[in-house]
């Protein structure tokens, strides 16, 4: 079955987001915003790859701060002159 909504964002655009027996598909218009569709889809791959997870909230939050030690220390001085 196939179940279609129809957002209005404005005039002229749209969006539509198609749902199957096995996916959700959005369709966008070609001139969207892309820094914010970006970060949504970020974070829609963020929720896919932890949907299985067996790890903790504890182990999470210690490999999140790990990553931005690391990033911070290769990126640091792109901000600090």
């Amino acid at each position: 079955m196939l179940n279609n909504f129809l957002i209005n964002f404005c005039y002229f655009c749209y969006m539509v987001i198609e749902r199957t027996n096995n996916e959700i598909i959005f369709r966008l218009p070609a001139d969207i915003d892309t820094t914010g569709f970006q970060r949504i889809v970020n974070y829609l791959k963020y929720k896919e790859a932890i949907r299985k997870s067996e790890g903790t909230e504890k182990q999470a939050n210690k490999l999140a701060d790990e990553s931005k030690k690391r990033w911070w220390a290769e990126n640091k001085e792109k901000f600090i002159k």
